[in-house]
């Protein structure tokens, strides 16, 4: 995927569109995010821990962290740059 088709997917499924960078040797702790987020790696390198598992994306990969997702974020020496997309979370549905 190339970055205008991630952007034209994030408006046509209504993100808000940003770019950020992540230092090199950063690691954030676990922690879980009130919107859906969609991400697209543009340089460097990003590691996503969920529980045990552990996938590292380089240039051009793209994933999504649900809403309420607990997840950690690391970088190694060449940090990260990335092109990232935010919505607020889709209702779900009441049990009665």
């Amino acid at each position: 995927m190339t970055r205008a088709e991630f952007e034209a997917d994030l408006r046509r499924e209504g993100y808000e569109i940003h770019e950020g960078e992540i230092q090199p040797h950063t690691h954030r702790q676990l922690h879980a995010h009130d919107h859906d987020t969609r991400l697209f790696v543009l340089d460097g390198h990003f590691t996503l821990a969920l529980g045990q598992d552990r996938v590292t994306y380089g240039p051009g990969e793209s994933w999504i962290v649900p809403a309420g997702t607990v997840h950690a974020e690391h970088t190694e020496a060449d940090g990260v740059r990335y092109l990232y997309g935010i919505r607020s979370a889709a209702p779900r549905a009441s049990a009665r």
